[in-house]
Order: structure tokens, then sequence, then C-alpha cells
């Protein structure tokens, strides 16, 4: 059965205080209550630094059964090797998450590329080549040059995902390419026209049998958190 995971991208804000957490929450109780409120995280800072087994298994006891956690790619791969070269450092990479996949936590990998990395489709057809099957890939695309259907191609050959993101700048194009959707909406706010839209392409991927995994701006201020509370609510209701 299809479900729709949501969350932000980060737990770790004291300032979320009082409007999502309690305010005399500890800041270490924060992602045992942040995973009583949405079943999924997306995981920033594996983009600078290669996480420590016993860090992973703080968040695996913290989290129930359901939990997912969607993990950003290290900058390694793909802003100083910008996918190219990256043979080496994937599996090491990949190796520092796998208790999150075996322990049946792990959701989509997240490869950001460099709003100045324009469309190559034998770079990404190269690199695509070394990824494993087994691992869940979302590709977001900062540059309007692969907004394209040779690159839908050889993602949809590789069971990888197109994330969808929104910002207040560009917009991807909303293209299923994998067995499950990636969004990442990140505007500050969202009207309920917005947000009525929103809902009606998750129900599309819920109904067409894809989870759905969708991220919310976070940072200073909560709103992002409570947007996904809502979206799940209104999923909840269908």
């Amino acid at each position: 059965m299809s479900q729709l995971f949501a969350g932000t991208s980060g737990w770790a804000y004291p300032t979320w205080k009082p409007d999502f957490y309690p305010a005399k929450l500890a800041q270490k109780k924060f992602l045992s209550h942040y995973a009583t409120q949405l079943n999924t995280v997306e995981v920033n800072f594996t983009f600078r630094q290669l996480v420590k087994e016993s860090t992973i298994q703080n968040w695996i006891r913290e989290t129930p059964s359901h939990f997912r956690f969607g993990v950003k790619a290290h900058q390694v791969i793909t802003h100083i090797k910008r996918l190219k070269g990256a043979e080496d450092f994937v599996p090491r990479f990949l190796a520092t998450i796998e208790p999150l996949a075996s322990a049946g936590k792990l959701g989509p990998v997240l490869f950001q590329l460099p709003p100045n990395l324009k469309a190559d489709a034998s770079l990404l057809q190269d690199f695509l080549a070394i990824l494993p099957r087994a691992v869940p890939a979302a590709f977001e695309f900062r540059h309007a040059s692969w907004f394209a259907d040779s690159t839908w191609e050889l993602l949809k050959s590789h069971q990888a995902a197109v994330c969808v993101a929104e910002t207040e700048t560009m917009t991807t194009p909303d293209v299923t390419t994998a067995a499950f959707a990636y969004y990442r909406f990140r505007k500050p706010n969202y009207t309920g026209e917005e947000r009525s839209s929103m809902i009606a392409r998750i129900r599309e991927h819920l109904t067409a049998g894809r989870d759905v995994f969708a991220y919310f701006k976070h940072e200073e201020t909560p709103e992002g958190a409570l947007y996904a509370v809502d979206l799940l609510q209104e999923a909840r209701e269908t």
C-alpha cells in the first residue's frame, strides 16, 4: 500500500518552540518528539560530513519503525567531483548510511546538483551506472538545461526519481520517473490554493501505488513543520 512521508529538511531548531516543540523540551529529545508528529526527515548535514555509526544508531533508537530518513548525498560526489570519477567515494558514502537501510529506515538518497552544472547526458548515465540499484535515488537538477525528455528517460531506465523542487525562482517539471515521488517544497509560504494543488498531485501518486516523500523548508521558523503536519492529516482524511 502506497504511503505519504512528509517532513522537513532537518529537525534541530530551538526556534520551533513553542509552536512545534514544547517550550521546555530538551534539544536531545527533539528527534523523538519530531517523530511523534511526522514520519520522515531529510538529513542535510550528510552533505558536509560523513555521519558516524553511533549517530545513526541514535536516530534508529529514537524513531518508530515506520519512520524514514531521506539523506542528502555528500558534496564530494555532487559539488566537488560533480558526479565525475566518484566510483571510489560513492560506496564509502553509502556504507555510512547502510545501518539505516538494514533497519528499514532509509528513505531516498538525494543527489542535489550545483546550479552551474549544465545538462550532460553521458555524465549522468555514467554516474547512474555506479549507483547500486537497491539505493532509492532522487536527483535535484538546478540548471534548467536538464529539464528535457533525455534526462527523464535516463532516470527511468535506472528507476531514479526526479526531485520536484519548488522555490521562489524556479520549479522543476513534475515528472514521474521512479516507483516513488520526491518533492522539496521550498517556498516560505503556501496559499490555500497551492496547498490544494499539492494535495491533488500527491493523491494521484498514492492512487497509482507510488510512495511520496515531501519535505518542506525548515530553518528558523516552524511553518514548514506545521505544513507537513497538515499535509499528513489531509492525506489521512482521503
